[in-house]
């Protein structure tokens, strides 16, 4: 009896986790899709202005409720993949605990935080604040203080983010453990190659321009290739 019963933990624990891997599954197909949606809704409305506090607040003022939905869109799958991240630690946890447990801080923590940061690489919902206060307010010298807040947010969507850096970075990680399981070198080494990508498209972002995209669309393949993986282990470990 006791000989059976060690022998039957290793399989209930990994039946435990099944759950977790299908939550992550769904989790990366919902963030493909708010990305989706939020490139959609980019490429059919109208652009908001690159630079002028005054003009980017006049812009979200008139067209408050698309602008509000295009950064719910962008800020949403930080939510989902902190889901997804955390599946991907507990599956690359018996390659190196200590490993994945630090792969897996960096890159929960980094999407965690986005919802701290004040913008989200296409503008900011504090800048809908902003507009509001702006129209309400009466004269130049009123509107002034909020116009170079706007001026602030702008800047900080230009900038290479230490954040965005970060979550490239735990990418990386991960799919340097998965090299070694459980889901197969492809998904692996294109996980390594997004990540590695990712990380210098963030660094030089501001140089970049549309190339930046390619980053995008790798991170969208492999998000996809994820969900699948993720879907389909909790079948192979029972």
């Amino acid at each position: 009896m006791a000989v059976r019963e060690t022998q039957a933990r290793p399989v209930q624990a990994d039946r435990g986790w099944g759950l977790l891997f299908r939550a992550g599954a769904v989790s990366a197909g919902l963030a493909v899709l708010a990305y989706a949606a939020a490139l959609v809704i980019m490429s059919v409305s109208s652009s908001p202005p690159t630079s002028g506090g005054a003009g980017m607040l006049e812009f979200v003022h008139a067209h408050r409720t698309v602008y509000i939905v295009r950064q719910l869109l962008w800020l949403s799958p930080s939510l989902f993949l902190m889901v997804v991240f955390l599946a991907l630690t507990v599956a690359v946890w018996p390659r190196g605990k200590s490993l994945a447990a630090l792969a897996g801080l960096i890159a929960i923590t980094s999407w965690a935080v986005s919802f701290a940061w004040p913008t989200t690489g296409d503008g900011s919902l504090a800048m809908v604040v902003l507009s509001d206060k702006y129209a309400d307010a009466a004269t130049a010298g009123a509107r002034a203080p909020f116009a170079a807040g706007a001026e602030v947010l702008i800047a900080l969507n230009d900038v290479p983010a230490v954040i965005g850096v970060l979550q490239t970075l735990g990418i990386l990680l991960i799919s340097l453990l998965m090299l070694s399981g459980p889901f197969g070198a492809g998904v692996a080494w294109f996980g390594t190659a997004t990540g590695a990508i990712g990380v210098l498209s963030e660094v030089l972002r501001p140089v970049l321009g549309w190339a930046y995209a390619i980053y995008g669309l790798m991170l969208f393949a492999w998000l996809i290739w994820i969900a699948v993986v993720l879907w389909v282990s909790p079948r192979g470990s029972g």
